[in-house]
């Protein structure tokens, strides 16, 4: 099971990322695009994903990712059930959202 702590622990490490805590809901962003973000009950990790792909890895796995709320499809965005990540997992999909939303010189400085 992945904690806000784990991913604390993974985020704020990150070149530009800030922590908010935005209507009881805990969020990570650089600047002001989000690119992790947990549920208030923090069951849920929500995390940028390209659009293009998020059909085929929710069909791979759907009892571990699903899509957002209707509103929120028109973003980069899927969610995943915290219960049903590891800590490494969680490490990758959270890197992989923050490399999306930074410019590729500042990604590509920090990760190789």
């Amino acid at each position: 099971m992945v904690t806000v702590e784990d991913v604390r622990q993974i985020a704020l490490p990150l070149p530009r990322t800030t922590e908010h805590l935005i209507r009881d809901r805990v969020k990570f962003r650089v600047g002001a695009i989000v690119y992790a973000a947990f549920s208030q009950d923090e069951t849920v990790l929500g995390f940028a994903f390209p659009r293009e792909e998020r059909a085929a890895l929710i069909a791979a796995e759907p009892a571990r990712f699903h899509l957002p709320s209707v509103a929120d499809q028109r973003f980069n965005w899927v969610h995943a059930w915290t219960a049903a990540l590891e800590p490494d997992e969680a490490r990758e999909l959270v890197q992989d959202a923050w490399r999306m939303v930074v410019p590729k010189r500042v990604a590509a400085a920090h990760l190789g």
